[in-house]
């Protein structure tokens, strides 16, 4: 899966471009089998590399915002954050039937059961997916719920493909269902989520002003949005 990081902002396209490397890096880090000297080596440039970085720090990641083409973007997002180096980062698309989709290809790094995604990152993916669907739905809320059934083990290093949509809706309660499968559609693992639109986000809902955005977040996933979810 090719990441498109593009932001139109130089800065920020410098700094996806760097945390992309630095996802290379820790799974060149997970699988790597050089001698001791040389894992010497590289660890002290890393050190003196996380000293200029550090010259100029932000107390947190790069927050949610707009972006400028009105879009929701939150580059910071552990999941779809495209400047976040632990994120995929995952680019979730909406679907012409109104759920949406992400090509997903975990890393060595995601490792659990030899072999194997490990459960939880298995379950982060999902319940950031089934909390697009909400948004894609525009009725964006945060995370009550989230139940996982792993039906086989999760591979990394291979192409899969991640759905959700949105089922039903009560007065805040909004609930979706996904899940993750190999590209013939064999089922690895699904979900289902209860999500709670908090009151203070109703009146934007009633109103329709926040439902625009709140798609927009979804369309503009690439740039690692994220709305709907449990973070």
């Amino acid at each position: 899966m090719t990441i498109d990081v593009a932001t139109g902002e130089p800065r920020l396209d410098a700094l996806c471009v760097l945390a992309q490397r630095t996802r290379e890096l820790m799974d060149a880090v997970a699988l790597t089998d050089v001698g001791e000297d040389e894992l010497a080596a590289v660890a002290a440039e890393l050190a003196t590399l996380t000293e200029r970085l550090r010259a100029t720090a932000r107390d947190r990641p790069q927050p949610f915002e707009l972006a400028p083409d009105g879009t929701l973007r939150h580059l910071g997002n552990a999941v779809a954050g495209a400047a976040n180096a632990h994120a995929l980062p995952l680019v979730a698309e909406q679907t012409p039937e109104g759920g949406v989709r992400a090509e997903v290809t975990f890393r060595p790094t995601h490792e659990g059961p030899p072999g194997s995604v490990h459960g939880g990152i298995t379950a982060m993916i999902l319940d950031h997916l089934l909390g697009q669907a909400v948004a894609a739905a525009g009725l964006a809320g945060m995370t009550g719920t989230l139940s996982v059934r792993y039906r086989a083990t999760v591979p990394y290093g291979r192409p899969l493909l991640a759905t959700a949509r949105h089922t039903r809706s009560e007065g805040r309660k909004t609930w979706a269902e996904g899940h993750i499968a190999l590209p013939d559609g064999t089922v690895l693992a699904e979900a289902t989520g209860l999500f709670i639109t908090p009151t203070r986000w109703m009146d934007h809902r009633a109103s329709g002003t926040g439902q625009g955005t709140v798609r927009g977040a979804v369309r503009g996933a690439g740039q690692g949005t994220g709305q709907g979810t449990g973070q």
